[in-house]
């Protein structure tokens, strides 16, 4: 029975997966709709397939089949190249327009090393402490992301070219997470 549900269901991770293909190969207008579009028939598939199938079983059978659906998108992409043909040479990556101030090379580093780091510790402390699940593994988990999230906190924000976006967001990570293990652990 769940085999039937899952290929009564099977359209819409296929049209989501379209939806999203054609987003990515046509920045339009309409882009931002074709991933709204895909995206929710994603997530509406998933919803419908936990009362339909259980809630280990639906999620699962959908999330196959949308992969296959996007196995496919990727295996119809697939060119051919000749190895001994070199590639045309492209431009080096521009730098950041901005006239150079020191004060603003300063605070991208304060930013990419202090705060990245504490807004990963505070992802890292709240995993261990607010999710489901066994201690060790809570904290092997907590223990693990931390390094990762420290270094794409840092590449991100030496890399984007707003200060301020990257302190916000920094800032409301650090804050967010490490609230939450503060008051999971005070309750």
């Amino acid at each position: 029975m769940s085999a039937l549900w899952a290929l009564a269901l099977a359209p819409l991770p296929l049209t989501g997966a379209v939806l999203l293909k054609r987003a990515w190969d046509d920045p339009g207008p309409q882009r931002p709709w074709l991933i709204l579009g895909g995206w929710s028939l994603l997530i509406l598939a998933l919803a419908a397939s936990v009362p339909l199938m259980g809630p280990l079983r639906g999620p699962c059978a959908i999330l196959a089949v949308g992969s296959t659906a996007v196995l496919a998108f990727v295996a119809a992409g697939i060119e051919r190249r000749n190895a001994r043909k070199k590639a045309a040479r492209e431009l080096a990556p521009e730098p950041s327009d901005r006239r150079r101030v020191a004060w603003r090379g300063w605070l991208r580093g304060f930013l990419a090393g202090p705060l990245a780091g504490v807004a990963a510790l505070g992802c890292g402390l709240a995993v261990a402490i607010c999710a489901p699940g066994q201690i060790q593994t809570r904290m092997v988990i907590g223990g693990l992301i931390v390094p990762f999230l420290w270094a794409g906190g840092m590449a991100w924000t030496l890399s984007d070219d707003k200060i301020l976006r990257a302190f916000a967001v920094l800032a409301s990570v650090a804050t967010l997470t490490l609230g939450a293990a503060f008051l999971k652990g005070a309750l």
